[in-house]
């Protein structure tokens, strides 16, 4: 598998993370349908604010996604503009949300992801040369 870097001006870098954010109230509200807007709603964000949606899924109360972005973004400029958006579009197409005018609850789960594993990566920093 090649890695593709994401080359800026002053960077080269490889930023990946794991997403999971849920309804309000972990209320079960999403159906194929809806979780397809929400989908939408991520990728078109992401296009905007040039990041990507690798993969993206749900189940009836909350979503996971993997994406890539650039240094410049930080997770909860990306979490609240996919939350905001997402919850916007929602309620316009008719769907209910869970409370009043939320859809999301205000917590979320992100994890970073890919690389190598953190045992490989100390031991690599261990053994670089000192100079004398």
């Amino acid at each position: 598998m090649t890695t593709v870097y994401r080359r800026e001006r002053h960077s080269v870098t490889e930023l990946k993370m794991h997403l999971v954010c849920v309804t309000k109230y972990r209320r079960s509200v999403f159906t194929s349908e809806s979780l397809d807007l929400i989908e939408k709603s991520f990728r078109d964000v992401a296009q905007k604010m040039n990041f990507q949606v690798l993969e993206f899924n749900g189940e009836d109360n909350h979503v996971h996604a993997l994406i890539e972005y650039p240094p410049k973004l930080s997770t909860s400029q990306i979490v609240n503009a996919l939350k905001g958006v997402s919850s916007r579009r929602y309620g316009q197409a008719g769907h209910e949300k869970p409370h009043k005018e939320a859809l999301w609850s205000p917590s979320y789960f992100a994890v970073s992801v890919g690389g190598a594993p953190l045992e490989v990566l100390k031991e690599y920093i261990r053994n670089q040369e000192k100079p004398s």
